[in-house]
């Protein structure tokens, strides 16, 4: 007898715990590309932000809610009024709303931050629950640290918030402690020792300080959990979260003893992974479960062997079915828009037909310069030419000189409103005389946080990517170009950063 498959609910935080990764930086328009993917792909719920902690925090929730029709929108609030009345204000204007709630329940947490007995914690859990469910139908409580929190009392509170109103309570291993014998032990514990638990859905929220996050989470699915909070590529908070595609791909992989299933698009996987990566400004390693480069690349002759006479025999997974587009050989420069056009189709790229415009242009230099134009150039093509700010400057040339025996000099010319403007400079090497050049023209003085450069492909010709991150005016953006010429890269991701920067002020 075939065992009926269980649905398994994807709650997505990337825009909220995600965002909170040291380092990271997104923009509005960034959150809001980031959030219609995910809704795209199948996430059950978006949670969107914590809509008290600042006011950009608030408009981005507010930008999501609006926007977003199928996927549930949260918003995160502690459990006091203005954060519930915070949340609420935000979220009210979406088509389907939940707000998030949550309070610690551990005794560490209640004596230490807190300063509260367990019976005012577990006073303060109901009132909060019930003015939220006063305001909104779907209430998500959270029992912070609850995986170090006393069974007996864990149960106590779960049981008053859904009597309260709770729709869905949150089990989380808010810092990363327990390990998957014992995190689907107390799941299981609580699923029996609750009377009321079959009115509400059993959440987890696992850290991943001891790389467990992904089993823990598997652990709970097996005993009980059918909401799963993870964030794209695992990012988060110290070493992260659970990450999506992990617990997603495990699930729909090992069927066999889950039997469970979610929502999502495999398919867009990977594109989603990118596109996070981008805003986030955070690489994924080549070696990454799922999403990473090299994932379903085999260099083993006895492996790419036994993958050519069966692909069973080493992959448990097709790179196609999460949209892994490996290195595929696409397009030359004899290519036409059409073949173009078509092949950004394939990839899950959609564009507007004067963005294809737009990025065929940019498409033809790059074919001029590199003889082979693979699916990695295309979407490094696509991501540095096609940009959801406004380029108020723009790269109109650049010329430089370097040599161990030559002061390094730059000549770059920026466009802004049709006007040219053109600074001359020297600096320690082309791109340090090529970024004081850029802050002259845009008058922009800029504090460079972080450069980084990669290869998007191999091979002599490659497109180079660099990523920086840039402090000015008092905003921090990460940014990114992309180029055969490192130097023309660099400035690019310059111009770019300024932008974002500019953008956000006006």
């Amino acid at each position: 007898m075939i065992k009926k498959m269980d649905k398994v609910l994807i709650f997505d935080t990337t825009l909220r715990d995600g965002e909170q990764a040291p380092g990271a930086s997104m923009n509005r328009d960034e959150k809001l590309a980031i959030a219609s993917a995910l809704e795209y792909m199948g996430v059950d719920i978006i949670e969107a932000g914590f809509p008290v902690s600042s006011p950009g925090d608030f408009e981005s929730v507010k930008l999501v809610a609006k926007n977003v029709k199928k996927s549930i929108v949260a918003g995160l609030a502690r459990s006091v009024k203005k954060d519930i009345d915070a949340a609420y204000d935000a979220l009210k204007n979406a088509k389907h709303g939940r707000i998030h709630v949550f309070l610690a329940t551990s005794n560490i947490h209640m004596k230490f931050k807190l300063k509260k007995s367990p019976d005012e914690v577990l006073a303060m859990a109901i009132e909060a629950v019930k003015y939220a469910r006063g305001k909104m139908a779907d209430v998500e409580f959270s029992a912070e640290d609850a995986s170090r929190s006393d069974r007996d009392f864990l149960c106590k509170v779960i049981e008053a918030v859904i009597k309260a109103g709770a729709t869905t309570v949150n089990i989380p291993d808010t810092v990363g402690y327990t390990v998957p014998s014992l995190f689907g032990q107390l799941i299981a514990h609580v699923k029996n020792n609750v009377p009321n638990i079959n009115k509400a859905v059993i959440s987890v929220h696992c850290h991943d300080d001891l790389g467990l996050s992904v089993s823990n989470s598997l652990a709970a699915v097996e005993n009980g959990a059918r909401q799963v909070e993870c964030t794209v590529n695992g990012i988060g908070e110290r070493a992260g979260n659970a990450a999506m595609e992990e617990i997603v791909m495990a699930l729909k992989t090992r069927k066999d003893i889950y039997h469970c299933e979610t929502n999502i698009k495999t398919a867009e996987i990977c594109r989603v992974s990118r596109l996070v990566s981008k805003a986030s400004g955070f690489a994924v390693a080549p070696n990454k479960a799922i999403v990473g480069g090299n994932a379903f690349l085999h260099e083993s002759g006895i492996h790419q062997h036994g993958v050519l006479a069966e692909r069973s025999t080493y992959e448990v997974i097709h790179g196609e079915d999460v949209g892994f587009t490996g290195t595929g050989l696409v397009l030359g420069k004899h290519s036409g828009r059409h073949g173009f056009s078509e092949r950004l189709k394939l990839l899950g790229i959609k564009l507007t037909e004067a963005q294809i415009d737009q990025a065929f242009e940019r498409f033809k230099i790059v074919a001029d310069k590199k003889k082979e134009i693979y699916d990695e150039d295309l979407f490094a093509i696509i991501e540095d030419e096609v940009r959801i700010v406004k380029n108020i400057w723009t790269l109109h040339s650049l010329e430089y000189k370097s040599g161990t025996q030559v002061e390094p000099m730059m000549t770059i010319a920026l466009k802004s409103s049709g006007k040219v403007v053109t600074k001359t400079l020297t600096g320690d090497g082309p791109v340090d005389a090529c970024y004081k050049a850029i802050d002259l023209i845009t008058k922009v003085k800029g504090e460079l946080l972080d450069y980084n450069i990669h290869s998007v492909t191999q091979g002599e010709d490659a497109i180079g990517e660099v990523t920086i991150k840039l402090k000015a005016k008092q905003e921090t953006v990460i940014a990114h170009g992309a180029s055969t010429d490192i130097v023309e890269a660099s400035a690019k991701a310059y111009i770019n950063a300024v932008n974002k920067i500019l953008s956000v002020k006006k």
